[in-house]
């Protein structure tokens, strides 16, 4: 897999088959090593080990209805029980395009979460929802966690 810009993890993984599968700590289960995959584990692992997000307060592609079509969100941080963070990972091959944005802009219209990050896991955008102005403003960095956030 490509070296992503992010810090250096470990992470426990296994063969079968001739394909290789990642363990996932949210969902605590080995799922198939796809480009995706790897940039969403290197999300959660960024979200617990840097950013001090408790893992308990972290979900893992989150089903969400919206305009009668079944999505589902990469990664959702939750703070006292609300969407705090989303997070959508494309592997490192893809574009982050306008259609990507469009993408988590139109699933935040659901959540209302404050936080948002867009990945490839070599380019990374982060947001926060300015809610009085109804709009979308950049940032360097995600806000830091309190670690006793659960869902």
């Amino acid at each position: 897999m490509v070296i992503l810009n992010f810090p250096s993890y470990h992470f426990r993984m296994q063969s079968t088959d001739n394909k290789v599968y990642i363990f996932c700590v949210v969902r605590k289960k080995f799922y198939l090593l796809t480009p995706e995959e790897w940039v969403r584990q290197h999300v959660i692992r960024f979200l617990t080990d840097v950013k001090g997000y408790d893992l308990a307060g972290i979900a893992v592609e989150v089903p969400l209805r919206l305009n009668n079509l079944d999505k589902r969100l990469d990664v959702v941080v939750y703070k006292q029980a609300q969407p705090h963070i989303i997070v959508e990972c494309k592997g490192p091959n893809v574009k982050l395009s306008q259609g990507v944005f469009d993408q988590i802009a139109r699933y935040n219209i659901a959540l209302g979460s404050s936080y948002l990050m867009v990945t490839n896991g070599l380019i990374h955008f982060f947001y926060q929802l300015d809610k009085t102005h109804q709009r979308l403003v950049f940032l360097k960095d995600l806000p830091f966690g309190a670690t006793s956030d659960t869902l």
